[in-house]
C-alpha cells in the first residue's frame, strides 16, 4: 500500500523484528498513531522459517524459552504448540556421550555422574550453587555486581577447567557464538537462570510463528511489509514512493543497518553463524536433545523431528547442525566427519537440504555489558533491538518495551491532532 503524500504519524518505527514488533504494539495501546515498517516481504528479522523441500527449517538454529518475562507477558504460549527439548545436554567426547541434565529437575542425573566417576564432586557442587544462586537470587544482584567474562566468572565459582572445557565451554559457544567463554558474565548469568526457569521449546510452525502472533496484535493497516527505508529526514523517514512524516522516528532494526540510517550510533560488532539442514531416513538420536562436542568441531547439532514431527513433511528425520562463521566445501566435509563420530553413524547418504548463514546473528556482548540502555539518541531519534541489550529475544522485546517508554514520556503520551 503507498503512502498518501502528506501522511503523517505519531511515530514511525522501523523494522518488524521483536524490537520493532513490541514497540510498536506498545505505542498503539498508548493511543498514538504507528506506522511500522519492514523491509523484508514478512516479519520477524532474524526470527524466520523457511519451508524446504517439504521441510520446516527455521534461519538458523533456534530455540524458544518460555522462562523469558517480556514472552510471558506478550504471547500466547498455548496456541504456539510448543514442544520442548530434553532439559540438558548430550556431550560427544573422546570417551562416548556425556549426559548433563538439569540438576533441578533431574537430580539422578547428578548422581549418576557421581557414581560413575564421570564429574568430581567439586563441580557437582559448583554447579549445584550456581544453579541455586540463579533460581532463588533477584535478577536485580545480576546486574549489580561487577562484570568479567564468562570465564573468570567460572573459574570464581569453582569450576575446574576439565569441567569448564568439556561441559561449559562447548555448550555456551552454541548459545554466545563464541569459543573463548569471553562473552560478559553477566549475560552469562541471566541465561543460566533464564533456562532454570523457563523450558526451551519449539513452535509447531517453526520460530516464525512467534513474530507472527507479535504481530496479530497490531491495528489494520499499522503495518506495511516489502518497504525499505532509504534514509532519516528532518521531519520523518525517506522511502521509494513517499516520504512518511512523523513526531518520533524509532529504528528498530539489526545493528548494521541502524549505523546506516543514524551515523551517530557507535556500530556494534557481530557474530556469524551457518546452520546445516539433513534429511535422513530414521533419526540417529531418537530423543529431543541438544548434543553438543567437547572438541568443538560443531556449536550443537539436534534431530528437529524428535522435538516437533511435523518438521518433516515425508517421514524423514531433519538433523539441524550448527557451526561458527561461514564454512566452506572442505570445512562442511569435516562437519560431516565430526557429526558421524557423534551420532555414531555414517552419515555419507544424509542428504543436505538446506544451508542458512546468517551474519550479525547476536552482538558481541564483552563486559563489562550493560544490560539496559536508553534508546534516545537525539530529539524524535531513538534506537532498540537485541545490540542495545542482551543478544537473546528478551532482550529485543524489552529494548522496544523501553523505547516505547521513553518516545511516550517525550511525546506526553499524547497523540498529535
Amino acid at each position: 500500500m503507498a503512502e498518501a503524500r502528506g501522511d503523517r504519524y505519531d511515530v514511525v518505527v522501523i523494522g518488524a523484528g521483536a524490537a520493532g514488533l513490541a514497540c510498536a504494539a506498545d505505542l498503539d495501546t498508548a493511543g498514538l498513531r504507528v506506522r511500522l515498517l519492514e523491509a523484508e516481504d514478512t516479519v520477524g528479522g532474524r526470527i524466520r522459517t523457511d519451508r524446504v523441500a517439504g521441510f520446516t527449517a527455521d534461519r538458523g538454529f533456534q530455540v524458544f524459552n518460555t522462562g523469558y518475562p517480556q514472552v510471558k507477558r506478550r504471547l500466547d504460549l498455548r496456541a504456539l504448540r510448543l514442544r520442548p527439548f530434553t532439559p540438558g545436554v548430550l556431550v560427544h567426547t573422546g570417551a562416548g556421550r556425556l549426559r548433563l541434565g538439569d540438576p533441578t529437575r533431574r537430580p539422578r542425573d547428578g548422581v549418576g555422574l557421581l557414581t560413575g566417576g564421570r564429574v568430581g564432586p567439586r563441580d557437582l557442587l559448583a554447579l549445584g550453587v550456581l544453579s541455586a544462586r540463579a533460581l532463588l537470587a533477584p535478577a536485580s544482584r545480576v546486574r549489580a555486581r561487577p562484570d568479567a567474562t564468562t570465564r573468570t566468572a567460572l573459574a570464581d565459582a569453582g569450576f575446574s577447567e576439565e569441567f569448564v572445557e568439556t561441559f561449559f565451554r562447548p555448550f555456551l559457544s552454541g548459545v554466545f557464538l563464541e569459543d573463548s567463554l569471553e562473552t560478559s558474565a553477566r549475560f552469562f548469568h541471566l541465561v543460566w537462570r533464564s533456562m532454570l526457569r523457563g523450558t526451551l521449546c519449539l513452535p509447531r510452525d517453526g520460530i516464525g510463528a512467534v513474530p507472527a502472533q507479535l504481530a496479530a496484535v497490531l491495528p489494520p493497516g499499522a503495518l506495511r511489509t516489502s518497504s525499505p527505508v532509504s534514509g532519516l529526514t528532518p521531519g520523518g523517514v525517506l522511502l521509494d514512493d513517499a516520504e512518511l512524516r512523523a513526531r518520533a522516528v524509532v529504528v528498530a532494526t539489526g545493528a548494521g543497518a541502524a549505523a546506516r540510517l543514524l551515523p551517530d550510533l557507535r556500530p556494534v560488532p557481530g557474530r556469524t553463524v551457518t546452520t546445516l539442514y539433513h534429511a535422513v531416513a530414521r533419526s540417529p538420536l531418537p530423543e529431543p536433545t541438544l548434543l553438543v562436542d567437547a572438541r568443538r568441531r560443531f556449536l550443537n547439532s539436534c534431530v528437529l523431528t524428535e522435538v516437533q514431527p511435523g518438521f518433516s513433511g515425508d517421514g524423514r528425520a531433519l538433523v539441524s547442525t550448527s557451526v561458527l562463521g561461514a564454512p566452506g566445501p572442505a570445512e562442511e566435509a569435516a562437519v560431516a566427519s565430526a557429526l558421524a563420530e557423534a551420532y555414531g553413524t555414517d552419515t555419507g547418504t544424509w542428504e543436505p537440504v538446506h544451508r542458512v548463514t546468517v551474519r550479525n546473528a547476536l552482538p558481541a556482548m564483552p563486559p563489562p555489558l550493560p544490560l539496559t540502555r536508553t534508546s534516545r539518541l537525539a530529539p524524535g531519534r531513538y534506537v532498540c533491538g537485541d545490540h542495545r541489550a542482551t543478544g537473546s529475544l528478551q532482550g529485543a522485546l524489552a529494548s522496544g518495551a523501553r523505547a516505547a517508554r521513553e518516545v511516550l514520556a517525550d511525546l506526553g503520551a499524547t497523540r498529535e491532532p
